[in-house]
């Protein structure tokens, strides 16, 4: 049963994977925020869909959770999806896909933070590896690469942060259908995405894409809003309520094995310490997640699940995760 459950999370990481290089394709022709509003408000709507077919006019009511939802949604749809896309243009994707890796290590800070569960010295320790090695990839193991950290990797400290907190959030909502739960999360997501979009066009900081755009576009649009937006995040929401948000998050790891893999195929070679940046990255990032879980598989003997045991809660995506 565990190992049927696994294939949701398997399915989103792996579509995640594929969308960084589709999404920086897109990209040139359409600004990121347009970009992004365009795919969520097609996503909205297909997922506001599916929603009343499935469970009806009822389950577009917040039951009282009104706040949370609008919050989780607007930090982990809204940013993690705004920052990724305006990363892209500042970062390869197979840079901007090591910094996704991190969710796992993100999440334990999120709950540190959010419920005083200190994380395990070697987690930390392991934390620092990782980075070590998105360091390595994004310098080319060389100082005079540092600048290339710029902009482009804070955007996506706080996109991965945000994504964290999300999936934090969404353990929280185990008596909701994670179709329920992705709907009414993207809907207020995709709000603060359109204001943002609307207000970024007024000013003059990007420019409202034309129908030639668009259409020129129309194939990587399909894909992220299809995959990345509908299907990925419902089987990551899936994957995080069958199988416990800290089994889920291993999967992250995947996520620039997938990565640098289209992007090899695409003619993309990298330098060997590119590879040797990416190891380390993957090594350190399955063995803090295998860490944690054999410690969360212990302290949950007692219970009859890991996704009603408090401490196997680490953690929104979704898109989806993310």
């Amino acid at each position: 049963m565990r190992s049927r459950a696994a294939a949701y999370p398997l399915l989103a990481v792996v579509g995640w994977g594929v969308m960084f290089p589709v999404l920086a394709s897109a990209l040139t022709r359409v600004d990121p925020l347009n970009l992004t509003t365009a795919r969520y408000l097609l996503a909205a709507a297909v997922l506001v869909g599916l929603l009343l077919l499935r469970e009806g006019a009822g389950a577009l009511r917040h039951g009282g959770r009104a706040v949370e939802v609008v919050v989780l949604g607007v930090v982990g749809f809204a940013g993690f999806n705004l920052l990724t896309n305006q990363a892209l243009e500042h970062a390869a994707p197979q840079q901007i896909s090591l910094f996704v890796a991190t969710t796992p290590v993100i999440t334990q800070l999120v709950r540190w933070v959010r419920d005083g569960v200190r994380p395990k010295p070697l987690l930390l320790a392991l934390s620092l590896v990782a980075l070590l090695g998105v360091g390595l990839v994004i310098t080319r193991g060389s100082l005079a690469g540092l600048g290339q950290f710029g902009l482009g990797g804070l955007m996506m400290i706080g996109a991965v942060l945000g994504w964290g907190v999300y999936t934090h959030g969404a353990s929280r909502f185990g008596d909701w259908s994670p179709l329920r739960f992705t709907t009414l999360t993207a809907l207020s997501g995709t709000a603060a995405m359109l204001v943002a979009s609307i207000g970024a066009d007024a000013v003059g900081w990007q420019h409202a894409p034309a129908a030639a755009d668009l259409v020129a576009v129309a194939p990587q649009l399909a894909y992220a809003v299809v995959v990345g937006a509908v299907i990925a995040v419902l089987a990551w929401n899936t994957g995080v309520q069958r199988l416990g948000a800290a089994n889920a998050a291993l999967f992250m790891n995947l996520v620039p094995v997938t990565t640098f893999a289209v992007q090899i195929a695409r003619g993309y070679r990298p330098d060997p310490v590119e590879l040797v940046g990416a190891a380390i990255t993957i090594f350190a990032l399955v063995a803090a997640n295998l860490a944690n879980r054999a410690r969360t598989r212990t302290s949950s003997l007692p219970q009859p699940t890991a996704v009603t045991d408090p401490t196997a809660v680490v953690d929104p995506v979704a898109v989806a995760a993310r």
